[in-house]
Order: structure tokens, then C-alpha cells, then sequence
């Protein structure tokens, strides 16, 4: 039973702002991945290819989890559990290069659609936090 996103957690969704994927392993083990982002509604997009290991761990076990900071700010954070609940194939390069363009302001490099696939993650949980930190690196 999918939740609805805060407005403060699609703001993150909706910059070009770096997520971490994690899927479960036929083992149990999470495996977690560096991915782009999008939005649906309240639905979170991750597009990758048939291949990867997130789409074989999820097509087995459909659970995953997200994290995702602010590139501007790494102290505005949110973390989402929920399941990918639709694999979709039609249109995944018009998605990519939408989604391209936010991070890299560019169309998507690979242009063969073969074995692209979008998942569709419905959120189940979801926490957002504002830490009363400043980014300054030594």
C-alpha cells in the first residue's frame, strides 16, 4: 500500500540530486547502486537495463530502499522504503533523456532502447530530515 511523498521529499526527487538504490540479493544481502532519479506522481522512476543487477534483484525480490541527499545541501536527506511495482519498456529513451537532461543537460548517451527498462517504485514508507548542519570540508 503505497504512501504519499512530502513536498520537501519530491523536491529531492525532482533536483539533479544523486540516489542510492538498494535491492535485496537472492542471498538476502543488500546491494546498493548510485542512480538517477525521477518522479510520477508520488512514484519513484529508476531507469536502468534488463541486465543490472538492481533489475535482476528486483524482477526476484521487489523490495528496495532509497536514499537521497541534496546535491546543495547533503543535510537535507530523505530515505524511502517501498517495492517496484510495474517494469515499463515502451518509451524508456523519452524517460532517460528527460531525466538526462536534469542531471547532465544532455539527451541520454546510449540510444539503443534494447533492454532498457524503467521501474516503477511505489513508496511504502518515507522519512525526511533537515539537520541543523553547514556543509564546510576542511
Amino acid at each position: 500500500m503505497g504512501i504519499q511523498l512530502s513536498d520537501e521529499i519530491k523536491a529531492l526527487f525532482r533536483g539533479p540530486n544523486f540516489a542510492h538504490l538498494a535491492t535485496l540479493m537472492a542471498d538476502g544481502s543488500p546491494q546498493a547502486a548510485p542512480v538517477w532519479v525521477d518522479l510520477e506522481g508520488d512514484h519513484i522512476l529508476v531507469g536502468t537495463g534488463e541486465g543490472t543487477l538492481k533489475a535482476r534483484n528486483t524482477r526476484r525480490d521487489p523490495r528496495v530502499a532509497i536514499s537521497i541527499v541534496a546535491q546543495e545541501n547533503p543535510y537535507l536527506e530523505a530515505q524511502i522504503r517501498g517495492r517496484v511495482v510495474e517494469r515499463r519498456h515502451e518509451g524508456t529513451l523519452e524517460h532517460m533523456d528527460r531525466v538526462s537532461h536534469r542531471y547532465t543537460g544532455r539527451p541520454f548517451p546510449w540510444r539503443d532502447a534494447a533492454g532498457r527498462v524503467t521501474l516503477v517504485i511505489e513508496p511504502e514508507r518515507a522519512r525526511y530530515v533537515a539537520l541543523p548542519s553547514t556543509h564546510a570540508p576542511a
